[in-house]
């Protein structure tokens, strides 16, 4: 007849052969990287939205929180192909809770001028950080100057755009068609959804993987 002692005995077995691990957890360690993930997408959103002049601040905390994710997520999958692909939606949580704030900002309230490029700051030299001056319809020069690092799709002297400023002087200005707060949160929960799945494939394949005695060697990796 099975007696209660019987049973932990057997629960005893099960997670040495699980490597110390029960079931449950996994499943608590699974939710808290979970939690980790959707925390870091708001933190790093919480930071654009109180610097979002200083665009380094959001990116340099949403870099530092998506590295910790991937190496968390390396450590409950033991194995390292889900934390090669996580950078993808990584990528698109920290493209969007970056740029969300100051683009939603610039929706709100944000003024649309029509201008022309008049000079640019990198002309001449051989750096890629442009700052463009900007003259309206009206002809009057704007004070505020328009930042476009990299050469690729840079516009150039004499072109005519539109963009949006803020007139509070708070968010830098954009170009109008690349203002989209819509498109930026969208991205962000993708990105945080695909990072929620990866979580939950890396704590049950994790499981698995101890309760078969697979270590993280190099060989086992993958």
């Amino acid at each position: 007849m099975s007696t209660g002692t019987d049973f932990g005995a057997t629960a005893s077995a099960g997670a040495a052969r699980a490597g110390g691990v029960t079931p449950w957890t996994s499943v608590r360690r699974t939710v808290g990287l979970v939690l980790f993930g959707w925390a870091g997408a708001a933190v790093t959103a919480a930071a654009g939205y109180l610097y979002p002049d200083l665009i380094a601040v959001p990116i340099s905390v949403g870099v530092v929180l998506c590295l910790a994710f991937l190496v968390l997520l390396s450590v409950l999958h033991r194995a390292v192909w889900l934390s090669v692909l996580s950078p993808v939606p990584a990528l698109f949580v920290l493209v969007g809770a970056v740029q969300y704030a100051p683009e939603a900002v610039l929706e709100a309230r944000g003024e649309r001028v029509d201008v022309v490029i008049v000079a640019d700051s990198a002309a001449g030299t051989s750096g890629d950080n442009h700052r463009y001056t900007l003259r309206g319809t009206d002809g009057t020069e704007l004070k505020e100057k328009l930042a476009y690092n990299g050469d690729a799709g840079a516009p150039k002297v004499g072109d005519r755009l539109a963009v949006i400023r803020d007139p509070d002087g708070e968010v830098p200005m954009e170009r109008a068609d690349e203002v989209d707060a819509a498109g930026r949160l969208n991205g962000l929960i993708a990105g945080t959804a695909v990072w929620t799945l990866m979580a939950a494939l890396a704590g049950r394949r994790g499981h698995v993987r101890r309760r078969r005695g697979l270590e993280s060697s190099l060989d086992q990796l993958w």
